[in-house]
């Protein structure tokens, strides 16, 4: 196995694109993919993930640009000779072989003789040794997924790429398996990278995400950075939920933006906001529903100094379990209402649909985006009905 500790960079990409006749399905594209890191391609379908996951492995032959791993060249290799191996969402294990010899195809096709050893310690990491007489059609799932790992890692490879490998598993065995990858990926130390439409594993297990659309990538940082501070809505839309007000800017001068909704002044720190600021001109405003607090009106005197306050009144109220998710109609947010989302800590039983309410929030918990932006669009986009909350509150 190639050292890529060496170079500090397992997968570099240069201008690397892919058109199929007129249509482009990746323009050009650069991104590096630090050694040892679990990196995320996350987007919806036909965004151009799984397009880049496969010119990476040499499965597509780019239209343009390069590919190198471990700062080797490598578009010009097929992919059988590049130090990469892959797991599918099929897994495509051999059924007629056991789980012993379904991880130990790979060390005999290169006429490694003693395999034992190998494949035990293999089979010990992905916790499936006591079942390595077992056939395919006698595993769960789970354990097939596991057995995929393990055929693909006990060859070395410098990167391990992963291609939608949870798709076929239910909800729960799915996020199991999510902390199962990312403890043999810390166990072993390999690049892994990984194409997920499911945003929740992407940011579970990925040191760096890369959140794809139309063929470009929209922003590019760890799960933590992207989630709190979005540089488009569409990243705001299709990592959660978010609220998007648009808003006046009344003053830009100070430390702290001062914004107008409808007849509600609102703050926004400058340093909080990823577009130019100034006063006369327009902003969206943003705020995840779990981030604002919910109050009946008959107690807003009991909301501190220095909060964002908006007033409105409950339309919908679900419980989930965790939380309760609200609806707020409210003049900021005039035919679309807002998205709350409180924990079923101690439960006001006055907060039911048709009461009046006070939405209220730290204001350094909002991000500030560029007004020109398609919000439609990228709620669209998102293929999520939850998306984001959009009000039109100035003008």
């Amino acid at each position: 196995m190639t050292d890529t500790a060496t170079t500090g960079t397992a997968v570099r990409l240069t201008g690397l694109s892919k058109s199929y006749g007129a249509f482009t399905a990746v323009h050009p594209l650069d991104l590096a993919v630090p050694a040892g890191s679990f990196f995320a391609l996350l987007g919806a379908s036909g965004c151009g993930k799984t397009t880049t996951l496969r010119m990476i492995a040499g499965l597509e032959e780019p239209t343009s640009g390069t590919v190198e791993l471990a700062g080797r060249d490598v578009t010009a290799l097929p992919a059988y000779k590049r130090p990469v191996n892959t797991v599918f969402q099929s897994y495509a294990l051999f059924p007629h072989l056991d789980v012993h010899e379904n991880v130990a195809f790979g060390l005999r096709r290169r006429g490694v003789k003693s395999v034992r050893k190998q494949v035990d310690e293999m089979l010990d990491l992905v916790q499936l040794g006591d079942l390595a007489r077992r056939h395919p059609q006698q595993l769960s799932g789970g354990q097939q997924q596991r057995v995929a790992v393990a055929r693909a890692l006990i060859n070395h490879p410098d990167v391990l790429l992963l291609d939608e490998p949870l798709g076929a598993l239910d909800l729960k065995l799915r996020r199991q398996m999510q902390l199962e990858l990312k403890r043999i990926q810390t166990e072993v130390g390999i690049t892994f990278v990984h194409v997920t439409h499911d945003q929740e594993e992407a940011m579970t297990m990925a040191d760096t995400v890369a959140v794809m659309n139309a063929g470009r990538v929209e922003q590019l940082g760890a799960p933590a950075d992207l989630y709190e501070t979005p540089r488009t809505t569409f990243v705001a839309n299709f990592l959660g939920t978010s609220n998007i007000l648009r808003t006046d800017v009344l003053d830009a001068s100070g430390t702290d933006l001062v914004l107008q909704a409808a007849d509600t002044k609102l703050g926004l720190p400058a340093t909080r906001c990823t577009a130019p600021a100034r006063a006369g001109e327009k902003l969206l405003l943003g705020i995840r529903p779990e981030k604002v607090a919910l109050t009946h009106a008959d107690d807003a005197a009991t909301v501190a100094d220095g909060r964002n306050r908006v007033r409105g009144r409950i339309v919908q109220a679900g419980f989930t379990g965790v939380s309760t998710q609200y609806v707020v109609d409210s003049p900021v947010a005039p035919g679309t209402g807002l998205s709350v989302y409180v924990q079923n800590v101690e439960r006001d039983a006055r907060l039911v649909p048709g009461a009046e309410v006070v939405l209220h929030w730290n204001p350094g918990h909002g991000f500030g985006l560029d007004a020109a932006q398609d919000i439609e669009a990228g709620t669209e986009a998102t293929g999520d009905t939850a998306g984001t909350t959009v009000g039109e509150g100035a003008g």
